[in-house]
């Protein structure tokens, strides 16, 4: 990847750019007032040393041959933006008093406001539903077709698979978001399984064919899916209907095994 490109990369993740300028001028205030070795070290100097290497041609073209460039921006990640605007703005107000303090605390919070945007104006973004920030609907079937005691192999949509890993470890599914990174894994875009379920119009013996030979207990498909043929002629039989999907379970599957 070309230093412009990081370049280009590290605008992005500015979003408005205040923040960042906050975080530069608390930079430049750490390195000249701060005295204690283990503050400079992580809030100067390890920050520093990290975007060297950001822009640094060899090492992004070191790194983005083995981690891929549409990930590389996450070494930003490592930059204590928050932290530093925040322990600075505290070193700052914590030297002053009276009224110039409350004018700095106040002054400080409205600068942190204006520094950025609402996240829910994103699209990527939704509000939280539970306390897991995931969908209800991933919740629900996850608990109706977890077996005590052992792990269920299941395939879902798409759209669900990212939340399922993280709720349930005992919910195994046959492929994961790899699918839906060809740098990850080239071998997965062409997942036949996965290919059948994501048909505009789902093919029930081919589905029901490719979830067995994958092991998988239960097939969860949403409601309104056009699917021609019927699973239960390749031995799926529904289980359960929940929040506009429908879950086939094997009908050979002994839970109590």
């Amino acid at each position: 990847m070309e230093t412009n490109h990081a370049i280009v990369l590290f605008r992005e993740y500015m979003g408005t750019g205040l923040i960042v300028i906050w975080y530069l001028f608390s930079l430049v205030y750490l390195f000249l007032k701060e005295e204690r070795k283990s503050v400079r070290i992580l809030f100067v100097y390890v920050p520093v040393i990290l975007l060297l290497l950001f822009f640094n041609p060899l090492f992004t073209a070191l790194m983005t041959r083995y981690v891929g460039d549409d990930i590389y921006y996450r070494m930003l990640w490592l930059l204590p933006m928050t932290a530093s605007v925040a322990y600075s703005c505290v070193c700052i107000c914590g030297k002053l008093t009276g009224k110039k303090r409350t004018a700095a605390v106040v002054s400080a919070m409205l600068l942190a406001m204006v520094s950025g945007s609402c996240i829910y104006a994103n699209p990527v973004f939704t509000r939280a539903e539970n306390l897991y920030h995931m969908p209800e609907s991933v919740v629900h079937i996850c608990d109706a077709i977890e077996v005590p005691g052992r792990e269920v192999m299941a395939v879902f949509p798409l759209d669900m698979v990212q939340y399922v890993r993280q709720y349930s470890p005992v919910v195994c599914m046959p492929y994961g978001r790899e699918v839906l990174v060809e740098s990850w894994n080239e071998w997965a875009v062409q997942n036949e399984l996965c290919d059948a379920m994501e048909a505009e119009i789902v093919e029930a013996d081919k589905l029901g064919s490719l979830a067995r030979q994958a092991a998988c207990v239960y097939i969860i498909l949403p409601g309104d899916k056009t699917v021609t043929g019927n699973l239960q002629d390749t031995g799926y039989e529904k289980f359960l209907e929940t929040d506009g999907y429908i879950i086939y379970r094997d009908r050979y599957f002994d839970p109590g095994i």
